[in-house]
């Protein structure tokens, strides 16, 4: 479904031209043109400095410049890599996959543009085990590699440059840590996907110890109409720090749950209401998780903060990777904290044990209030687990638990004491506020 800010699309494009995921479509409406502009006209420092110009920041989460992220690379190490991260694992993000599926060539000519800004020769796509049939079903992501290579878009001297370029794709096991970038190197060299320790930075010391940039596919695909229109272009959509269009991930309560490509800084209320056509039933907002089951959770007094990195820090949670999970009046607070509590504690790894044996006891807890065993001890150790494992897990997964126990506990801490055997006080009455005594 369309929306009214965005006449055209710049990553969605399949929603304004049919089948552009076959290459002649494509071609046919500027296709590969930026290659052709970089590699003709530009050096790959005149790339890579377009792009930090445009201000486009890593769509996988963390919205680092990746521009500046290129320019981490050194230049006089060889080989260099580059690695895509398609595993899209977080719950309620599913845009990387319709780019991929949809509009291939322009996520394809992006790894293309970004090899050429860093001087690399060689890229993986690395996708979660289910995307099989995205990379190799019969119009999945390797037929779009095996049409660029045919129309020498990739291989050896495209375009009659000096300049080559081979792409390969690689499927994990389903693993949600592998989309931690390091543990995602890991799995692709062959080993246990865990995390690494830092640093060295993958820049440095990333896939065989070589320079590497790990980037993920939304973020690739914003670069060829970056190239062919410029920076100024670009920063038309968005605000001056968190600039472009962004896909936003729109699932839970709602009435129209879908991808919608929007410029960043468009307000949460437009997410919902315009593009979502409002919550089902005609319900209230309870809560909103920004960024999937990582995020905090945020109230509906939040409906009006703008979705852009800066503002959403502001507003006590992060953009991540834009995935808006919404929970209306209807939805158990406590069971949606433990659903993810539970997701966590399946993905952990278990490298470290701040994570792999603080999600095992939340997780027992969680089941214990929700199977009416539950004291207000067990509400102030859930608590006493978080403040344990925040700041001292390996990585991001363990620490992700973190915020979604926390700010449900303080937005709903009535249907926690609720679930709790409301033992008498000191005075022989019953205790009251008893989430907001540890908070």
């Amino acid at each position: 479904m369309g929306n009214s800010l965005m006449d055209k699309h710049v990553l969605l494009r399949h929603r304004d031209v049919e089948n552009i995921r076959d290459i002649e479509v494509y071609t046919a409406n500027g296709g590969y043109e930026a290659l052709k502009k970089a590699v003709k006209d530009m050096t790959p420092d005149d790339v890579m400095n377009e792009v930090k110009a445009s201000g486009l920041r890593g769509r996988g989460g963390a919205g680092f410049p990746a521009g500046v992220k290129w320019s981490f690379i050194p230049k006089n190490i060889f080989p260099k890599y580059i690695v895509v991260n398609a595993d899209e694992s977080e719950p309620g993000t599913f845009k990387d996959r319709e780019i991929m599926t949809f509009n291939p060539h322009q996520f394809i000519e992006g790894v293309i543009l970004c090899a050429y800004a860093v001087g690399a020769e060689t890229a993986y796509i690395y996708g979660r085990g289910e995307f099989k049939p995205v990379f190799n079903g019969p119009d999945g992501l390797q037929k779009a590699v095996d049409e660029a290579y045919a129309k020498g878009f990739l291989g050896k001297n495209i375009l009659g440059s000096n300049f080559s370029i081979d792409i390969h794709l690689h499927l994990g096991a389903g693993a949600y840590i592998c989309g931690e970038e390091t543990a995602l190197l890991n799995s692709l060299e062959g080993l246990m996907g865990q995390p690494r320790s830092r640093p060295p930075f993958p820049a440095v010391e990333g896939l065989y110890a070589k320079p590497t940039v790990i980037n993920n596919v939304e973020t690739l695909t914003n670069v060829p109409p970056i190239i062919a229109n410029g920076a100024t272009w670009y920063r038309q959509f968005g605000t001056e720090k968190s600039p472009g269009t962004k896909i936003f991930s729109l699932s839970g309560r709602v009435n129209r749950p879908g991808n919608y490509e929007l410029p960043l800084g468009t307000p949460i209320r437009y997410l919902i209401e315009e593009c979502g056509g409002g919550i089902i039933d005609g319900k209230a907002v309870k809560g909103i998780l920004p960024a999937g089951a990582s995020s905090a959770i945020i109230g509906p007094d939040k409906i009006d903060t703008t979705m852009d990195y800066e503002a959403m820090a502001a507003a006590g949670t992060m953009l991540g990777s834009a995935s808006f999970i919404i929970l209306d009046e209807t939805v158990d607070a406590v069971w949606a904290a433990e659903k993810n509590v539970k997701f966590f504690k399946h993905e952990s790894c278990g490298k470290c044990s701040p994570c792999r044996e603080g999600t095992h006891w939340l997780v027992n807890v969680y089941a214990k209030l929700r199977e009416g065993r539950g004291t207000r001890e067990d509400i102030q150790l859930l608590n006493s687990i978080i403040e344990q494992m925040e700041g001292n897990c390996f990585c991001l997964l363990g620490e992700f638990v973190i915020p979604g126990v926390r700010t449900s506990m303080k937005l709903f801490g009535s249907e926690y004491e609720a679930l709790a055997v409301n033992e008498p006080g000191e005075n022989g009455q019953p205790q009251k506020n008893l989430v907001h005594l540890y908070l």
